[in-house]
């Protein structure tokens, strides 16, 4: 089971690797729903398609375009994910893992991660750029089953998912290009439905900020390889917490709004990679 599995993961690394001209990727960088237009910014790009890499899953949400970009940002080699996999588009956790453990034997050291989200914590705006500083996961575990001891040990620590010190330097960085940036707590829930408002009020009192249905699980697979972690989410709909017809939500909204603070996103990801 432990080898079949490995020899995935080694065989889509060993195909990215073999376009690469002997590049080797300093940081990944997973892009969320509308957020893919930051891949655009990469210098000297090689384009990836995830069809063309040998046991990857296709990406079928709105807003992900489904391909691997390697080149330089900021002065540092970093492949992007213009694109994500999701629980809810049926496919397994092991598949979620699949991109995350390749690009660790690409050679990456940080993984940055993106995500749309519902603001849950009543401060929170549409076009909000918030900083994660820890999650609760409401989804399966990717590390359930036989542990991968190439990547890591059986029980990894989670106190400190999200790196402090990234977190640090990203709030100076904001406070220096005067980005009204905020800190709260992701929650991963399964989706694909949004959030009912009693699920809202819930998870508000349990101590979620933003709502989303992804991102945790390659934090999760990130640590248990050892990488270190930085995350933000872009805030691109106030979650319902009244039964109100004019509260819909509605996906390509999401993608609209995200792709809005594109921008801001790029600005705050480049200084950061830039400090590496």
């Amino acid at each position: 089971m432990d080898n079949s599995r490995m020899e995935r993961i080694r065989s889509a690394a060993q195909s990215v690797a073999e376009r690469l001209d002997g590049r080797e990727p300093l940081v990944g960088i997973v892009l969320g729903s509308g957020l893919g237009d930051l891949a655009d910014r990469i210098k000297d790009p090689v384009v990836i398609p995830y069809n063309t890499i040998p046991g990857f899953p296709i990406s079928t949400a709105v807003g992900h375009k489904g391909n691997f970009i390697v080149g330089q940002l900021a002065g540092k080699c970093v492949i992007a994910m213009q694109g994500r996999f999701h629980y809810y588009e049926g496919y397994s956790m092991e598949l979620l893992a699949l991109p995350i453990r390749v690009m660790k034997l690409l050679g990456i050291q940080y993984l940055f991660v993106s995500n749309a989200a519902g603001a849950a914590n009543p401060d929170f705006r549409i076009r909000d750029m918030v900083i994660i500083k820890d999650h609760i996961n409401n989804l399966p575990n990717p590390l359930i089953g036989p542990n991968l001891e190439e990547f890591g040990t059986r029980f990894p620590d989670l106190t400190c998912a999200y790196d402090q010190e990234l977190r640090e330097k990203a709030l100076a960085i904001g406070k220096k290009l005067k980005m009204d940036l905020k800190t709260g707590v992701y929650f991963a829930s399964s989706g694909p439905t949004y959030e009912t408002p009693a699920e809202v009020r819930f998870f508000r009192t349990v101590g979620a900020d933003m709502l989303g249905m992804s991102t945790v699980p390659e934090v999760i697979v990130a640590r248990h390889c050892g990488l270190r972690v930085f995350g933000v989410s872009v805030i691109t709909n106030v979650a319902n917490v009244d039964n109100e017809q004019q509260t819909y939500n509605d996906a390509d909204d999401v993608v609209a709004q995200a792709g809005m603070i594109t921008d801001k996103m790029c600005k705050l990801f480049t200084e950061l990679i830039k400090q590496l």
